[in-house]
């Protein structure tokens, strides 16, 4: 049966926020928990995001090799039970594992979803509809904001948190499964844009590859910390944890938003101008430290993120031609490289005066840096 536009969404629209806001990003509610209940410290924090960062490379790197069908239901499984399991054990080992395996199953999903939806909304001349799809992420994201502010006023730990998630993230499986099944493969076959002269795609499918990897360093700090950062000047779980509600919302609101007027823009300058925004949203904090900056800066990141993630593989979706979905996996594959650096980043300089505060503002610099790149490769 051939997928509807509104089945493509939804379908998307769940799958991207298991993916992203639980296999990806649950950890960063959850970390002010884990502080305070586990000692846990900045400098191991880094290290478990820096495995599930590990992992996205590691998945986006293989996704290429895998059909649909398997990356989507099987990275979703995989998601759910790895989420689960963070709730059950308090080894160090196991808990990088499991972070790991979050990262290599959030790869898979994000790169076939997104490729998936892109050619069917595309053979259904519904683009405007990406934007649902990519809402996903932020409305995963702020969805386990908002669960993590109720687990910690109902003063429910940190491991029956995780183990709701996994619970959580397997029912919303079970609700899409048809929709990945072989029968919705054929937008494989459909609605691939022409490739460009070969000598000319190279050189531009360089550059974004560039940019993209910027855009990993650029906001993964804050994407990590934000809560953490915000717990510092305030212990209230009700005001401090809206840091993550508000990044989410604020991805979820800028995809669905910026999709219906994509036709009447140029993308790339359109991803230089978000880069800006986010860059100011990243170095907020440094400059203004204070709770205030912080949750501007939440408003700030994650109004861009989402939005440049969905510029990134619509532009290369188009560069691409034939090669799309390698060309997808490539471009996220640059981005979980990045994106490694930075929670490492943070633990190499988490005992000296200031570092939290240099690591945001080399991140900053970075996505300038892009942005300049971008513009002038705008045509």
């Amino acid at each position: 049966m051939k997928p509807t536009p509104t089945l493509v969404a939804t379908a998307g629209l769940l799958a991207l926020a298991v993916a992203m806001g639980v296999g990806r990003f649950a950890f960063t509610p959850i970390l002010p928990m884990m502080q305070a209940e586990t000692g846990l410290t900045l400098a191991a924090a880094g290290w478990l995001a820096a495995a599930n960062y590990l992992g996205y490379l590691v998945g986006a790197l293989g996704a290429a090799r895998l059909s649909t069908t398997w990356a989507v239901r099987g990275g979703l499984v995989l998601i759910a039970l790895a989420t689960f399991g963070m709730g059950i054990t308090h080894v160090f080992a196991a808990q990088l594992a499991l972070r790991l395996v979050a990262g290599i199953a959030s790869a898979w999903v994000l790169v076939h979803v997104s490729a998936w939806a892109l050619a069917w909304l595309s053979a259904l001349k519904r683009t405007e509809a990406s934007g649902v799809v990519f809402a996903g992420v932020g409305a995963g994201i702020a969805g386990a904001g908002l669960l993590c502010m109720l687990m910690m006023q109902a003063g429910i730990d940190a491991d029956r948190t995780w183990q709701v998630f996994g619970v959580v993230s397997l029912v919303l499986v079970v609700s899409i499964w048809p929709a990945f099944g072989r029968q919705s493969q054929a937008a494989n076959a459909v609605s691939v844009p022409s490739t460009p002269p070969r000598r000319r795609w190279q050189a531009d499918q360089r550059r974004l590859i560039i940019c993209y990897g910027a855009y990993g360093f650029g906001y993964i700090i804050p994407a990590t910390f934000l809560p953490a950062m915000a717990h510092a000047y305030i212990s209230n779980p009700v005001v401090f944890g809206w840091a993550w509600p508000v990044f989410g919302a604020a991805a979820a609101l800028s995809t669905w938003g910026v999709s219906r007027w994509l036709h009447a823009t140029n993308i790339r300058r359109l991803w230089a101008a978000c880069y800006l925004l986010m860059a100011a949203g990243v170095v907020l904090p440094v400059i203004w430290p204070s709770l205030v900056a912080i949750l501007s800066a939440a408003l700030l990141v994650g109004g861009t993120f989402m939005v440049v993630t969905m510029l990134g593989l619509r532009e290369g979706r188009r560069i691409a031609g034939a090669d799309a979905t390698a060309f997808m996996a490539a471009l996220t594959a640059a981005f979980a490289v990045t994106q490694v650096l930075g929670p490492l980043v943070v633990s190499a300089v988490a005992g000296v005066a200031h570092g939290l505060a240099a690591a945001l503002t080399l991140a900053a610099l970075v996505l300038v840096w892009a942005a300049a790149i971008l513009w002038r490769s705008a045509r």
